[in-house]
């Protein structure tokens, strides 16, 4: 397993998707649903395209955990980086989410899967700052270097600057935090719209940074490790370009590669040289996800990486007793994936 790049996932396959309304007033990429599209067919055409992205991402080695979700009162339970993160060394972060539409979207049978199949040792809750008024969502509010332990995060009502301190002294990262805004003077709602960073690449939006000392010291600070940095427009921004995420897969023979998982929309608005510049280090993986991205986010909003140590083995016997003991709290369908069960 790479130290930045998770080599399994989690994903939340929403059977009852829409864009959501309570985060459509500072998500400035959020769109409607085509104009006479039924919710049923919004959704249908979203679980499509979820599960063409699971399949790609199985493709290129990655492990990949499905955990079916039918609630209709949290469209947005598609995204679980917001609400999740986790952390070499066994460690797992639970966040205060901004949306009260979005809260319940915790799950405590995710957090078990983690615990039964990952070595985990603490699980740190933020969760309790709601109350407060206090937010931080996630690795889409920041986006981590974990090779130079740098936490890049775009200031706002969802990225608070005090959550973000006590999370970089809780997990031992250098808090990076900057205004981001776009053309129209409107700040970027999360970092991982307008950044990537991967083991020897990083994709950001310098632009979009008005403060040009301290787009200097990010773009320092991400190429310091010898990091090649591609600069993004604001342009491709909006086809959803810097909202990748760099995955370890695995392949036929069981050769270690990395892949860069992103829409098809978002590789359509790359130019020939930065598509060279990925694919020095990443093979580029690219899923069509037009629904989706309705909701204001793209592929990385969609994947939860995993950065933990995976449990040996368990010898035949103590597999089925443990797997019968899973199945009776958390059921899953024929298929594998996870039936939604109580939220955390």
């Amino acid at each position: 397993m790479s130290a930045q790049a998770p080599s399994a996932v989690i994903l939340v396959r929403a059977t009852s998707f829409v864009p959501n309304p309570a985060t459509a007033a500072d998500n400035a990429f959020q769109a409607d649903a085509p104009p006479g599209q039924s919710d049923e067919a919004t959704s249908a055409k979203a679980v499509a395209e979820m599960d063409a992205l699971a399949a790609a991402l199985r493709e290129a080695g990655v492990r990949v955990h499905v955990f079916d979700d039918d609630d209709h009162t949290r469209p947005d339970s598609v995204f679980p980086n917001n609400w999740l993160s986790t952390h070499a060394g066994g460690t797992v972060a639970v966040y205060p989410m901004y949306a009260s539409n979005r809260r319940h979207e915790r799950r405590a049978d995710v957090l078990e899967m983690l615990k039964s199949e990952y070595r985990v040792q603490t699980v740190v809750d933020y969760s309790g700052l709601e109350p407060d008024g206090v937010f931080l969502e996630g690795t889409g509010a920041m986006v981590l270097d974990h090779v130079s332990r740098v936490a890049y995060t775009a200031k706002s009502h969802r990225a608070d600057v005090t959550v973000l301190e006590r999370f970089c002294t809780d997990f031992n990262y250098e808090p990076m935090a900057f205004d981001a805004i776009d053309s129209d003077g409107v700040p970027v709602y999360h970092t991982n719209v307008i950044a990537c960073v991967g083991t020897e690449v990083a994709m950001i939006a310098l632009e979009m940074i008005p403060d040009e000392h301290r787009r200097e010291q990010v773009c320092e600070r991400l190429a310091v490790t010898g990091r090649t940095v591609i600069e993004l427009t604001e342009e491709q921004i909006r086809e959803f370009a810097g909202n990748a995420v760099e995955l370890c897969g695995r392949t036929s023979t069981g050769k270690r590669r990395y892949v860069m998982a992103m829409s098809a929309r978002a590789k359509r608005s790359l130019r020939p040289d930065q598509v060279a510049a990925i694919e020095e280090s990443c093979e580029i993986v690219a899923v069509d996800i037009p629904t989706i991205e309705l909701a204001g986010g793209s592929v990385r909003c969609m994947i939860a990486g995993i950065h933990l140590d995976r449990r040996p083995p368990l010898a035949e016997a103590e597999l089925t007793e443990a797997v019968a003991a899973i199945n009776e709290d958390n059921p899953v369908t024929p298929d594998g994936r996870y039936v939604a069960m109580a939220d955390a």
